[in-house]
Parts: structure tokens; C-alpha cells; sequence
């Protein structure tokens, strides 16, 4: 467990060095059944530039840290599941920059309730992933939206499309969506 919280911690704070540099926030409402809008400072927000860029190098260093996770801490039942374990980073980075990130099922039945797309968005997304799209991004609700395919392979495959089922060729991908709180342009009167 200690080594669990610290790397953790670690993992986090690589994280907001490297990608998140706002100031600290409040911390996030209880997680709600459907998106809520929230009330986030300009102070806090971004030009869309400025997302896109950050969510690109966001979903590359959490992707990373899946991928060191998987192949180095999660070993049969003595660790938890990197995906999980990447969810309390989210959690950490959200508190410090309203940045949001979370997975998404894509071609595969979801490991968790939480892991459906939920949003009009985040279905869009789920549908143009599992086509082979690598990326699709919106702007809306005062946020920039990338979600990103995650390819599955290997061990992943045995648990998430269920263990001694023949596999098919068929890429398998869960999906990332990041959400980072933007300065939108308003409109000219």
C-alpha cells in the first residue's frame, strides 16, 4: 500500500510539472451521474491553442505511465490494475488544474459503469475510435475535448474481451478523453 501511494504521488507530480502549470483549484464536486457545468475563473482557462497542445502531451504521458505500470507493477493479485491506478492520478491532477481526464469503452464491453461514454461527445468519439480514428477533439461547454484511442493488446485483451475466448484481428481500443477548461472567443456584436 505505501508503495502504491507513493507512486502515486510520484506519477502525479511528474504530471503537473511537466503538462499542468495553472494554479491550484478547489477540489472536484462528487462525481455526478450526468456532466455538470462548472464554474471555472478565466484566470484558470486556456487559449484552444494551448489545449490541444496540452491534451496531446497529457495523453502521451499518461499513455506512458499506463504502459510502465503494466509491464513493471501489476503482477497477478498482488497489484491493482494500472487503468485504476491511473485514476487516482486523474483525481490529483483534476484537484490542481480542473483538467479532467477519464477512460472510455470503445469496441469492448466496459470493465467498469463508469468506463461508458456518457456524453453525446464521448459516444461520437467511442464510434470514430473503433473505426481507427486516432484522435477527435471538440470545443464546447467551455472546455477543450480530445479523446484518444488507447491501443489494447496482449494481457489486456484477456481481461478486458474475457479470458479462453479466441481472439480476432480486430484492434481493440479503450479510449482517453481529456478535458481542459479553454477561453472561448466571444462572439463580435
Amino acid at each position: 500500500m505505501l508503495f502504491r501511494g507513493w507512486m502515486i504521488r510520484a506519477c502525479a507530480f511528474v504530471l503537473i510539472c511537466v503538462a499542468v502549470q495553472v494554479g491550484r483549484g478547489d477540489p472536484p464536486a462528487a462525481e455526478k451521474s450526468e456532466p455538470e457545468a462548472k464554474v471555472i475563473p478565466d484566470a484558470q482557462r486556456m487559449p484552444v491553442a494551448e489545449a490541444r497542445q496540452r491534451a496531446r502531451l497529457m495523453h502521451d504521458i499518461y499513455a506512458a505511465t499506463l504502459d510502465v505500470m503494466h509491464h513493471r507493477y501489476f503482477h497477478g493479485g498482488r497489484a491493482i490494475v494500472p487503468a485504476r491506478a491511473m485514476e487516482d492520478i486523474f483525481e490529483e491532477i483534476q484537484r490542481d488544474s480542473h483538467t479532467e481526464a477519464r477512460w472510455i469503452s470503445v469496441n469492448l464491453k466496459p470493465m467498469s459503469i463508469h468506463h461508458k461514454p456518457k456524453t453525446k461527445f464521448e459516444k461520437h468519439a467511442a464510434d470514430e475510435i473503433a473505426k481507427g480514428e486516432p484522435a477527435v477533439d471538440i470545443v464546447e461547454d467551455g472546455y477543450y475535448r480530445r479523446a484518444t484511442a488507447i491501443p489494447m493488446s496482449g494481457g489486456c485483451i484477456g481481461c478486458h474481451d474475457g479470458f479462453f475466448k479466441k481472439p480476432t484481428k480486430e484492434a481493440k481500443f479503450t479510449g482517453l478523453v481529456i478535458s481542459i477548461p479553454v477561453l472561448e472567443a466571444k462572439p463580435e456584436k
